[in-house]
């Protein structure tokens, strides 16, 4: 299937690594020209790398979102580059428990920072060229956390919630542009962030045991490159009459009864 995105300009917050890369490298394969956005130019770099050795394009910005200032120069620098914003995939933070027994106003602001200030500030920034742009679109990854609840973990699950209500809101406000915007929830998703959490656990191998035999389809993790193919169709003009859409991407964590097998 042709999802019609050769040379669209895609930003994508968080694309070196994890579900961001999968992104990034799944959209440069459909044609389209991923911008890669991340704090450590060495880890961007190497995916603009791999990107450009299967003989694709793309683009990177080194920039720390958690600065309002960086949100605006990542799109200013983008435009110098291309001369236009095709689409949007907020997808860069960290779920870092900070709970409500354990955190205080300071890291609970930081950690907003961290995971839905920066999903406002590029949506905002870009907004202009997003406008002329025809059949532009935004995905917002978001996580179960604002639907299940985790625990320990307030401020991020305050960011979900907060994603979740951004993209019903935008989705509404940009009507009359066409341009549509939806959010692809995550439940358990095999990244090298979840990789380094799980190992803080005690006894890693027999929680991560657990954690797989809740997960209703097949009883195995969701992969980044499954959530990629959802996003990218999200991107592309095959799913043009799709805008405000919570779509879970989980195996059927969330929905379907725990009883089950």
């Amino acid at each position: 299937m042709d999802l019609k995105l050769n040379d669209k300009v895609v930003l994508v917050s968080g694309g070196a690594k994890g579900i961001g890369q999968a992104i990034v490298k799944l959209s440069a394969a459909e044609g389209a020209i991923p911008v890669i956005i991340g704090r450590n130019e060495a880890d961007n770099l190497k995916v603009l790398e791999q990107v450009q050795s299967a003989g694709a394009q793309a683009f990177q910005i080194v920039a720390e979102l958690t600065i309002p200032e960086e949100c605006e120069k990542v799109i200013k620098l983008t435009l110098e580059k291309f001369g236009r914003i095709d689409s949007l995939v907020n997808n860069a933070g960290v779920n870092d428990s900070i709970g409500l027994a354990n955190g205080s106003y300071g890291s609970f602001l930081a950690s907003l920072h961290r995971n839905v200030i920066h999903y406002y500030l590029l949506a905002h920034y870009a907004l202009p060229s997003l406008k002329k742009s025809k059949g532009a679109a935004i995905v917002n990854i978001s996580s179960k956390t604002a639907e299940t609840g985790q625990g320990g973990t307030s401020a991020y699950a305050a960011a979900n919630g907060a994603r979740n209500a951004l993209t019903r809101e935008w989705a509404v406000e940009l009507l009359p542009d066409s341009i549509r915007v939806n959010s692809v929830v995550v439940s358990e998703c095999w990244t090298p962030l979840y990789e380094s959490w799980i190992k803080t656990l005690a006894n890693p191998e027999e929680k991560l045991k657990d954690i797989v035999s809740k997960i209703p389809l097949e009883n195995r993790m969701t992969t980044a490159e499954e959530i990629a193919n959802t996003v990218v169709f999200l991107l592309s003009e095959r799913s043009s009459h799709t805008t405000g859409q919570l779509i879970h991407v989980d195996g059927g964590y969330v929905h379907l009864d725990r009883a089950i097998g």
